[in-house]
Parts: structure tokens; C-alpha cells; sequence
């Protein structure tokens, strides 16, 4: 199980911002009766349920997205999220940085769950959810009370040293960066998905950041940024919890990253049915037994979670989900599997 952020789980607003809670999501249709029975009974006849979510499950709660159509980070302007070599190699990158990240962290650490959050801890605390798994630094879950959580790319809420490898909660850094930067301002200029702002080279310049207050090396935040790996180790435990399972449940995500993609594969190669409520296409619908393009703050609410062994029997006697579900049948054509890194 992934470190707890640094806080008790407090919801101010389960809704999430109601100033901002829409502008990041992207269009999609109305509510479809008959997609929530199916997604009902999907829930129902799982008893060791993985869910893995992505950022379309938080842009409800006002945070963009890089890849939603219209509304994500990639469509609105041309800037790209920071890359882990550039960061680690250049003293430069780390200021720019952190003077953004300084800025919109007030209002990135204020955030709240949403109700598709939420759902997700109620299920947990009802036995249905059997582990969930994260892509999402935001600690959104964390918030909402889930606890068999993994943040497969880290959390905002932490920071480390990347010479001693020490840890100390944000909120942290944030005072120290006050301290040091007293007469400093700067105005934003828009927000990113991962907790900074756009902020002006002349802005940046005279920045200060604090080192490690341990051995004097540099800090990063415990994320994953683009271009690093995720920890073998949770990597491992991830597949665990794969093989473990009897049904994937993916939730706001198009799954472009192959670090939460392979995990899909995985699945699917165990033969677990894979159901998948994303607003828009994603890398894996091909493999889904289920597509639903609703929001999830919408849909996930009307589930009712039944306690595991509480689904109705399958009358034929076999197992209580189709492993067949995401294939085609027996001589169908037209199939094209995905490969790894496709």
C-alpha cells in the first residue's frame, strides 16, 4: 500500500469547486438508463473488483487534463508537463518549477473529491472495491477515505530529496519557500494539471528554492514526471493485485500511458472482463467488454455496491462474469489485438 499523504481525509466541499468543477471536462452525452444497468450488473457480479483511474475522474473537481478533447491541457495551449531528465539535470528547470508550483499550490492542495471519489471509498468500506489504483498525484482519494490505494505516479503532498532521499510533506516546502521569498510576487497566468502555473521567464528569475534541509541536495516532488519509471516494486504489487482480481473497472483515463496501460494488458491476458467509463476514446476500448462515455461524477453515485457473493447466481453454473468478455467470439473476424507499446 502507497505512504498516506500527510493529511486526515476531509471533505469541505464533496462536490468539488462549483466554480470550476465543469470547465476542464469535456462534452459528452446524457445519462443512458441502460448503460447504468449494465455497469450495475458489471459491479455486481465482480467480487474482487480493481478500479484504476485517471485524471478524467478529477477534472470534476476543477483539475485539467492533458488529453480530453477541447478542455485538456494539450488542446488549450502548447505547452508540454515537465520531463524528468530536464528536471533532475538542470538547476534552471527546478526553479522554474517550483516558482509555479509555489503559486498554484494553494490552490491545487484545496481541491476536494468529487462524488465519483467518493463513491470509490464507499465501495471500499462496503467490500466491494477490492484495490484501487491510481495514476492521479492530486490525493484526491486520499481525501475522499480510500485506503487499499495505490498512486502509481506519486503524490503532490510529498516531497524528496533526490540526493538522500529524505521525505517531507508539501505544505512544508511551502512555508520555507514564503521565508525565502518574502518580496516576491508573480501573477498566474493559467493552470496546469499537476499543481504549477505559467508564470513569465522574467517572473521566475529571482525565484529562490530551498535545498534539503538534511544533506543540501536538491528537492523534487514524489511524483513520477514524464519520462522517469515507476518503482519496481509497486510495479510488482500492481500485477498483484491484477492477478488477484476478477474484474477492471478503468475510470477516467484513456490509458495513453503504457506505465498504467500494461497493467490493462495484464488483465486482459488473465481473461478478466474490463469495463471502462472514460468521456472519449481510449488505447484500450478494443479490450473492454463495457465503453461508457459519461462523466463519473454522474454515473458511479448510481451504483448500488453489493457486498461480494451477493450477485445474482449465474443459472448455467459457471463462473459469475464472462471471461469471454472483451473477445470475440469463437470464429469471429476482424479482431486486432493490441501489443505492448502499440
Amino acid at each position: 500500500m502507497s505512504p498516506l499523504c500527510i493529511f486526515s481525509p476531509r471533505i469541505l466541499h464533496p462536490r468539488g469547486s462549483h466554480t470550476a468543477a465543469g470547465t476542464f471536462v469535456p462534452p459528452c452525452p446524457p445519462l443512458d438508463r441502460e448503460k447504468v444497468k449494465e455497469l450495475q450488473r458489471f459491479i455486481s457480479l465482480s467480487k474482487r473488483l480493481l478500479v484504476m483511474t485517471g485524471a478524467g475522474i478529477s477534472t470534476e473537481s476543477g483539475i485539467p487534463d492533458y488529453r480530453s478533447e477541447k478542455v485538456g491541457l494539450y488542446a488549450r495551449t502548447d505547452r508540454r508537463p515537465i520531463q524528468h531528465v530536464n528536471f533532475v539535470q538542470s538547476a534552471k528547470t527546478r526553479q522554474r518549477y517550483w516558482a509555479r508550483n509555489f503559486v498554484g499550490w494553494p490552490q491545487f492542495s484545496s481541491h476536494q473529491p468529487n462524488a465519483a471519489h467518493l463513491a470509490l471509498s464507499s465501495w471500499e468500506t462496503l467490500g466491494k472495491l477490492y484495490w484501487l489504483v491510481t495514476q492521479n498525484v492530486d490525493a484526491l482519494h486520499t481525501k475522499a477515505g480510500s485506503q487499499r490505494l495505490t498512486e502509481l505516479h506519486g503524490c503532490m503532498h510529498r516531497v524528496l530529496c533526490l540526493h538522500c532521499g529524505e521525505q517531507t510533506p508539501r505544505e512544508v516546502l511551502q512555508d520555507r519557500f514564503e521565508a525565502l521569498n518574502s518580496t516576491w510576487g508573480a501573477e498566474a497566468h493559467g493552470v496546469a494539471p499537476d499543481g504549477d502555473v505559467f508564470l513569465t521567464e522574467d517572473q521566475v528569475r529571482s525565484f529562490r528554492v530551498p535545498p534539503c534541509t538534511k544533506c543540501g541536495g536538491p528537492l523534487k516532488p514524489d511524483v513520477v514526471f514524464f519520462g522517469d519509471t515507476v518503482n519496481h516494486d509497486k510495479v510488482d504489487f500492481v500485477h498483484m493485485r491484477v492477478k488477484e482480481a476478477d474484474a477492471l473497472l478503468v475510470v477516467g483515463s484513456s490509458l495513453q500511458v503504457y506505465s498504467g496501460y500494461k497493467f490493462i494488458l495484464a488483465a486482459h491476458e488473465k481473461k478478466l472482463p474490463i469495463a471502462i467509463l472514460n468521456i472519449g476514446p481510449t488505447r484500450s476500448d478494443q479490450l473492454a467488454c463495457l465503453k461508457l462515455d459519461f462523466r463519473c461524477a454522474e454515473i458511479l453515485p448510481l451504483i448500488a455496491p453489493q457486498r461480494p457473493g451477493l450477485g445474482a447466481p449465474n443459472p448455467q453454473g459457471g463462473p459469475l462474469l464472462d471471461l469471454s468478455c472483451g473477445r470475440p467470439p469463437p470464429g469471429a473476424r476482424g479482431h486486432v489485438a493490441l501489443l505492448p507499446g502499440e
